[in-house]
């Protein structure tokens, strides 16, 4: 053989960027296939190649019977005797014994060169489609290993037909992938020659060449449009946690930031909305909520639940259940559309989530009673307004490192309300005794004293008969020059008799009776004696 077919073979291993020593293997299989096409051609045989001179040799494999009748069993496979469509049996083909095989056994097997001088016409038609059989086989099997290790990716390709079933696209010369109609996004058109983005979801190997699978409802999508468009992400600095996608509706992800100083939020939706804003575009018009990931589940699930505002988050770690509060007006806003932003939010986070109106929430507390979970490592302390506080408890404690919160350890409530009340109780100064009284001795107390009416009588007798005795021992005349300077001498007199009069009451009624306290004799006495008739007929 000339060297014009082995500098042809190099060139065209350069040019398809297939190894060469592939292309001598197929070339060998090619001159093998065409020899066993001449007339008289030996069962078994191999055929050599110089890879220098491309010289060739034909070499016949003599087999003893016993060696070959023994391969032969070995080769038979059972599955070949059933019909895979039909399940019944059918006459097997006579079996090919592996060339492989025939090294093993090298020792007991003779060798003949019958390398012919020409092949015909036919024979050199076959081992050219030997060869282009080869050349596509090493094609297939290099864009398997190239597209196998980047399932995940990002790639970009042109619409080349699109049809009910399917949509092709192309990747680059000659690749080519399908884009099946689960694959796509309701409602998105793919039109000829239109440059679209998609993630690569499977790739497998089929005797057409690889079949790659692109997709674009995967989340997966989502990240790799941040990760192109927000340099954070590409760096290392804010990670994607999760994503939970409804495809053509909305999305949720959520975003952590490894670094001090960088906002998560902020960086992916980027100066006044500019990363955000491409990553939709692309999307074509899908809404996207950006969360920030939060390792406490109550605070993760409210923020999951936005634009909605969450009242308060009861959560139950061993169920992975959270149930949520908010007001009457945000009800709706947090169950989204056809529940749509209540199933997001559960898939962000991996809870589920029980939404409840604060009415709602109130009547079924007041009707059945609501007891809360408790929840492992967080701070049981209810702050004054009814809420439990949000942040993390110690280790080995049930409350959180504030010292008005640890302080509820001491007493038997969990409220803040409780502790300032005994607070308050301890510094205030002591009441007096009087003031301490049991309440049956107060009701003894009021009974005791004598009624208003019956004490302005007793100092009015009082007041009257000293001026009778005054009246009686001065001259008519007297009387009117000195009443206005006797009357506050009168006054005090009366204030002083008022009290002889309270301390002259009876023993006090029976704690309980309704009766009032009856006068002592010689003050109804005084009372008829000091009435004004009386002192009047003592004056004349």
């Amino acid at each position: 053989m000339s060297r014009e077919i082995l500098e042809a073979m190099h060139a065209l291993a350069r040019e398809k960027g297939i190894e060469p020593e592939k292309l001598m293997i197929a070339l060998e299989d090619a001159l093998l296939s065409a020899y066993k096409k001449q007339p008289g051609s030996a069962k078994y045989a191999r055929v050599e190649m110089d890879r220098d001179t491309a010289d060739f040799r034909v070499i016949e494999l003599i087999i003893p019977e016993r060696l070959e009748a023994h391969l032969i069993v070995e080769s038979i496979d059972e599955a070949t005797t059933i019909d895979p469509e039909t399940g019944e049996m059918r006459e097997p083909e006579e079996p090919e014994i592996d060339p492989k095989k025939f090294a093993e056994y090298r020792d007991q097997i003779d060798e003949r060169d019958v390398t012919p001088d020409d092949f015909g016409r036919i024979a050199a038609q076959t081992a050219k489609q030997v060869i282009l059989q080869r050349i596509r086989e090493a094609e297939r099997d290099m864009m398997y290993e190239e597209y196998r290790d980047r399932v995940g990716e990002l790639i970009t390709g042109i619409v080349q037909q699109s049809d009910s079933r399917y949509t092709l696209v192309q990747l680059r010369e000659r690749v080519e992938a399908l884009l099946p109609k689960s694959e796509q996004v309701e409602g998105e058109r793919y039109d000829h020659s239109q440059r679209i983005k998609a993630v690569i979801k499977e790739v497998s190997p089929s005797t057409k060449g690889p079949a790659i699978i692109v997709s674009r409802r995967d989340p997966e999508l989502i990240k790799k449009l941040f990760e192109l468009e927000v340099p954070e992400i590409a760096d290392g600095l804010v990670e994607i946690a999760n994503v939970a996608r409804e495809p053509g509706y909305r999305s949720k992800i959520a975003v952590i930031s490894h670094t001090d100083g960088v906002d998560p939020v902020g960086a992916c939706v980027g100066p006044r909305g500019s990363r955000v804003r491409m990553v939709v575009s692309e999307l074509r018009g899908e809404k996207i909520d950006i969360i920030p990931f939060n390792d406490e589940p109550a605070r993760f699930v409210a923020k999951a639940l936005s634009p909605a505002r969450v009242r308060e988050v009861l959560v139950d770690d061993d169920a992975k259940q959270a149930t949520v509060i908010v007001p009457d007006d945000q009800l709706s806003l947090a169950i989204g559309r056809e529940g749509q932003n209540a199933r997001l939010a559960a898939r962000l986070t991996g809870w589920r989530v029980d939404i409840r109106s604060e009415t709602e929430f109130a009547a079924e507390e007041a009707e059945h009673g609501y007891e809360e979970e408790e929840v492992h490592g967080r701070c049981a302390a209810i702050l004054s307004n009814g809420r439990r506080c949000p942040n993390a408890a110690l280790p080995g404690s049930r409350y959180c490192g504030l010292e008005t919160h640890q302080a509820l350890a001491a007493i038997d409530s969990d409220k803040i309300v409780d502790l300032q009340a005994q607070e308050a109780a301890a510094e205030a100064p002591p009441e007096p005794t009087a003031a301490a009284a049991a309440p049956g001795e107060e009701e003894t107390a009021q009974a005791a004293q004598p009624e208003p009416e019956a004490a302005q009588e007793s100092a009015a007798t009082e007041v009257a008969q000293p001026e009778a005795e005054e009246a009686r021992e001065s001259p008519p005349g007297a009387e009117e020059s000195d009443a206005p300077t006797g009357q506050p001498p009168a006054e005090a007199q009366a204030s002083e008799s008022a009290e002889p009069a309270v301390a002259e009451q009876p023993t006090e009624p029976a704690e309980g009776s309704l009766e009032p306290a009856a006068p002592v004799p010689g003050q109804q006495q005084a009372s008829a004696q000091g009435s004004p008739a009386a002192a009047e007929e003592q004056a004349q």
